[in-house]
């Protein structure tokens, strides 16, 4: 969850595209004169995620009885009835209308509905009103929303429509502005990034737009990719991997699992030996990356055999960090009709993937030990390196690059001091 104070309150659930469509809200709060709201922007790929805005919703209203309470994002798109049935609740907004300009004017001049929520599956338009940034030295640019595919586990496709991109043109003219106005990093996001370019002419691809990106602006110092899925990375993704220094070695791959049937029933368009090729091929155009990923334990039928399979994925593939989701059942999705495993035993694996992420994610850490790392500070004492390892140090200004030494780590960060 993250919160902002300027403008109308945003409290903000689940991804970065989130976060980034927070900071959008507010920007056009601000400029609408709509003061004294609280915009909450929910997350509905697990069922927790409901659970805590839900929470939020009603501390907000104790805290705060006589602001307005405005609840939109991917849980209000999927289940407006649960948060308009909600006495705390002054307005429901789906994703489709979260962005436009003249919901926020008309909720200022108190002429809008208690619940807009248009169907997302409808929406075509393509995602370049969206483009923008949000925390200079890092900025993160939207370039993609919405995903076509229906993998069984998820909601988000309900919540965020069909995908559709921002013109690679949009994009370029959107990341000079954030060069110019101090940003060092450019995140490209998506709901599904590396479907980037299949709605727009020219046979454009993510790996094109990178390339055009690092091509027509060499002040660009470094290019992120938030999460990809391995299997839609195109030739000249793999380029850039191989030959573009500025394009940061880390990717962070939608694996879920490491059984095959498993990923069948998920309706997932890879097989475990897929994801481990994947991970060689990129190792080999960039020895030096690294890698996380999305993992889902206790996805209904994993047996322990299958467990241990996505368990040992985490090897097989080198993986150093873990993003780790216990199986949670969302209504309307083909896997809340599959035979569940007992909350207990989701829980349980879990928990055991988590011990495994920490315990990998050190181990890539000692091996940072006594090496000359390139810095970003993105605060005064706190950087990343090109691997997004995270690097306490000496006091620095943000947007600043350093070269420092590794002389240790801890709490999962490298411990930096400036390099002789």
């Amino acid at each position: 969850m993250s919160q902002t104070s300027a403008g109308p309150n945003i409290i903000s659930f689940g991804c970065r595209l989130n976060a980034f469509e927070a900071e959008a809200m507010r920007e056009l709060g601000r400029a609408k004169g709509l003061e004294n709201a609280i915009i909450v922007n929910t997350c509905a790929v697990t069922g927790e995620a409901v659970r805590q805005a839900a929470q939020a919703i009603r501390r907000a209203r104790r805290e705060n009885p006589k602001a307005r309470i405005i609840v939109t994002g991917c849980a209000a798109q999927t289940e407006p009835e649960r948060f308009a049935g909600m006495p705390e609740v002054d307005h429901v907004i789906g994703n489709g209308e979260k962005l436009r300009a003249e919901t926020f004017a008309a909720m200022a001049e108190g002429q809008f509905d208690r619940v807009r929520v248009a169907s997302i599956a409808v929406v075509r338009e393509t995602a370049g009103r969206l483009a923008g940034g949000f925390g200079l030295p890092r900025a993160f640019v939207q370039v993609q929303n919405g995903c076509d595919h229906r993998c069984t586990f998820c909601i988000i496709p309900f919540g965020r429509g069909p995908s559709r991109s921002v013109p690679a043109g949009d994009v370029v003219a959107q990341v000079r502005k954030l060069i110019e106005a101090g940003a060092v990093e450019i995140v490209l996001s998506g709901v599904d990034l590396t479907a980037y370019g299949a709605d727009l002419p020219g046979a454009m691809t993510l790996g094109k737009l990178v390339r055009k990106l690092l091509t027509l602006l060499p002040e660009l110092r470094r290019l992120r990719l938030s999460s990809i899925d391995q299997m839609e990375a195109d030739p000249d993704l793999l380029r850039a991997i191989a030959e573009e220094e500025r394009l940061m070695p880390h990717l962070h791959l939608s694996l879920q699992a490491g059984d095959d049937l498993i990923l069948k029933r998920m309706k997932r368009r890879h097989s475990r030996a897929d994801a481990v090729a994947f991970c060689e091929t990129a190792r080999r155009l960039r020895p030096d990356i690294v890698f996380g990923a999305d993992l889902i334990a206790g996805f209904p039928t994993e047996t322990e055999e299958m467990f241990g399979r996505s368990l040992a994925l985490a090897e097989d593939c080198g993986l150093t960090y873990l993003h780790v989701f216990p199986f949670s059942p969302r209504p309307g999705t083909p896997a809340a009709r599959m035979p569940q495993n007992p909350r207990t035993a989701v829980k349980e694996r879990a928990f055991r993937l988590r011990a495994e992420g920490v315990r990998r994610r050190d181990l890539q850490l000692a091996t940072q030990v006594g090496r000359k790392v390139e810095v970003m500070f993105e605060q005064t004492r706190l950087g990343r390196t090109p691997h997004y390892h995270e690097v306490e140090t000496h006091p620095g200004t943000a947007g600043a690059i350093a070269q420092l030494t590794v002389t240790g780590y801890a709490r999962g960060r490298l411990i930096g001091v400036a390099a002789a």
